[in-house]
């Protein structure tokens, strides 16, 4: 399960929770640093204290409580009547001053709103059982509905305007011209896709309140029933409960064949036991996707996705061919864990084990900080300034408390209308995967705070698969340090759970997404869906981009259950990943070849929100198309990791694991100075 970070965006002019890698960020304030000031300062790398590390949200810079966050929504309801019958009577003969005025008066009210919505959920992340974050959640999902309909009127006329009175507006008052791309991106460009009156605008508003309020029940339901299967007994006679984390937690340290099973089968069977109800909320979920969609001029859900990622179906289709065809090259990966672990044949409950001598050795937190800190050492200083107010400051909410009903998973949530570090939330068990969701997230976190501290509040926003970029370069940094710097045993292990990473980024998501595409199919074809329906379709997929040489059961699998992602108002999230986790490894053999220049381009690109689109910010500073060549690189470097671990493990017996590397040719800089299409 990948990781979700959530954000505002007004789409259309109406405000909309989306579950993506995206932020708000606050206009630049005074005293506010920009990267530009740390490249030119003389920088002391400072090492991590200890001492100072916090484990637990501080939450009061927020609230200083329950009561005044209360306050804070009547204040926000009370604001959204008084703006809508200020500006209404303007919008009629609109000028460019009333326009101005209107865009920065919607600003702060978004930015108020912005941090209740985060206390809201974060609260109830860490319960989801705790009434008062749910029902504050709630409420705050009703203002966003509301809202959105007492300012319909500018939505109809933003969405409307000809370019010759855009042009007009923009003459009139030259305070809209940093505005521009802003209009651009939210009104100007959905021409062929807005509401054709306010009562549309209302209608539309209520279904999104659903599906949202559907997403919440989804999050519960996977928290409370899907991800707790039950107990089993191990070998040892101990009574083991199957949740969230303890299924994960065992079938990545137990070197027990048979426990392995024994967990791996309880909840396999479970999920299915669970299929129909969740089927009954996704066909639900589906049928208000499509019905949205269609309402604003686009044939299906798909289809506004896509376009609201300034992608097309022709890329996607691209990159899921090439995964699909070039599968194979994960069976070296298969066949290196299948000759590690001494079997004749691997099942799935065999993928997940650490590769070191004794699986389940823990990394504490705090070395999991310093690691992730020295693999930052050839990055721009800022990243190291950033990661220590984030790891000293109450920032990182650490471990996990599924029985509390803290929320499986992990995320990170911006905090740019206050210009702070972002929350990040973790369920931090120890292990090698953990360590890589920790520097994944601050990888988000260092994004979220250049934008913030950078570019003006609306800027800070991206799409999905541009904002998965930072933290999945943070992977890379990690895995490769982890290989330079460690024993044998760690470097095997680190990069054999990275290429299995591999595997996720550029199998399982992409047809997590195909699923959800195929599964909307259904629903709309026959009105609903069944769980042995959507479990057959999930089974049918799983083979076409699984491996050949895994040994799955014969039923068809439930898995879809419990995937958050699925149950999103942001449909089709999943394939994002493999997106950014491509452009990422092109942007890696450029900081290996150059780390100066691709640092002062990665700062810039960080920093730029959307200030300019993706494909704008790609070629800008990096020369980066995303098209099948694109993918076929990113597979090449796959294929070039695989060998790197068999080499790895091949040198194991001599004095230095140095020569193994040397022998590769990787870390003396010819692994990534393959340029992009060569």
């Amino acid at each position: 399960m990948k990781r979700e970070v959530f954000t505002w965006v007004a789409v259309l002019g109406i405000s909309l929770l989306f579950f993506v890698f995206t932020g708000c960020a606050a206009s630049a304030e005074a005293g506010a640093w920009t990267p530009s000031e740390i490249l030119n300062e003389e920088y002391t790398f400072e090492e991590l204290n200890p001492d100072e590390i916090t484990t637990e949200w501080n939450d009061s810079y927020l609230f200083s409580s329950r009561e005044a966050a209360q306050e804070e929504l009547e204040r926000l309801k009370q604001r959204s009547v008084e703006i809508s019958e200020t500006f209404r009577p303007e919008f009629e003969e609109l000028s460019g001053s009333a326009l101005l005025d209107y865009i920065e008066t919607e600003k702060e009210f978004s930015r108020s709103f912005d941090v209740l919505y985060i206390y809201a959920y974060t609260g109830l992340s860490k319960n989801v059982n705790d009434q008062f974050f749910s029902s504050l959640l709630e409420d705050a999902q009703d203002l966003t509905t509301e809202h959105g309909k007492s300012t319909s009127f500018a939505t109809i006329k933003l969405t409307s305007l000809p370019s010759e009175e855009w042009e007009q507006l923009f003459s009139e008052e030259p305070g809209l011209e940093e505005y521009r791309p802003y209009f651009e991106a939210v009104y100007i460009r959905f021409a062929e896709h807005r509401p054709e009156d306010e009562g549309q605008v209302a209608y539309l508003a209520d279904l999104e309140n659903q599906r949202m309020k559907l997403q919440t029940e989804a999050f519960s339901q996977i928290t409370n029933n899907v991800t707790r299967a039950g107990n089993i007994t191990l070998e040892n006679g101990e009574e083991y409960s199957v949740n969230s984390q303890s299924y994960y937690t065992l079938l990545s340290t137990d070197p027990s064949r048979v426990n392995r099973e024994k967990c791996y089968d309880l909840r396999f069977y479970h999920l299915i036991d669970e299929s129909d109800s969740m089927a009954a909320l996704y066909s639900e979920k589906s049928r208000l996707d499509d019905l949205v969609a269609k309402e604003l001029n686009y044939n299906d859900s798909y289809e506004a996705c896509l376009y609201d990622l300034y992608l097309t179906d022709f890329q996607v289709d691209e990159m899921n061919s090439v995964f699909k065809e070039r599968k194979d090259i994960f069976e070296g990966y298969n066949d290196f864990r299948k000759t590690k672990l001494g079997l004749e044949t691997l099942k799935p409950y065999d993928l997940s084990l650490e590769l070191t001598e004794e699986p389940g050795e823990e990394y504490t937190y705090v070395d999991a900080l310093k690691g992730v800190q020295k693999s930052y050492a050839g990055m721009d200083p800022c990243f190291n300034d950033i990661f220590l107010e984030m790891a000293t400051g109450n920032f990182i909410d650490v471990y996990p408390d599924p029985e509390y009903g803290k929320q499986p998973g992990g995320y990170c949530y911006e905090l740019c209308a206050l210009q702070a570090p972002a929350l990040i939330f973790m369920n931090y068990n120890g292990l090698i995967s953990d360590q890589k969701t920790l520097t994944h997230e601050l990888g988000h976190g260092i994004n979220f705070y250049l934008m913030g501290n950078s570019v003006d509040y609306l800027y800070c926003t991206g799409q999905i698969y541009e904002m998965e970029i930072p933290s999945t370069f943070n992977e890379e940094l990690f895995v490769d340090y982890v290989v330079e710097n460690s024993d044998r045993d760690t470097a095997v292990a680190v990069l054999a759970q990275h290429i299995g990473e591999y595997q996720n980024y550029f199998a399982f998501q992409p047809m997590i997404t195909e699923f959800e595409w195929k599964a909307h199919q259904l629903c709309a074809e026959n009105g609903n869906a069944s769980g042995a329906e959507l479990n057959a379709l999930w089974t049918e997929l799983f083979m076409e981009y699984g491996s050949d040489s895994i040994e799955y059961y014969a039923e068809d699998s439930a898995t879809w259950t419990y995937i958050n992602h699925i149950y999103l108002t942001n449909n089709y999230y999943t394939f994002n990943y493999a997106v950014s986790k491509a452009i990422t490894l092109a942007l890696f053999k450029q900081y290996k070849e150059d780390p100066e220049t691709f640092n002062e381009n990665y700062i810039a690109y960080l920093s730029a929100g959307t200030t300019l689109t993706p494909e704008e910010k790609l070629i800008k500073y990096f020369g980066i198309e995303i098209n099948r060549l694109l993918f076929e690189d990113a597979m090449d470097v796959v294929e070039l990791r695989i060998a790197q671990l068999e080499e790895l493990e091949r040198d194991r017996n001599r004095p230095k694991f140095e020569s193994a590397t040397e022998s590769m040719n990787v870390y003396s800089g010819s692994f990534w100075k393959v340029p992009v299409g060569e």
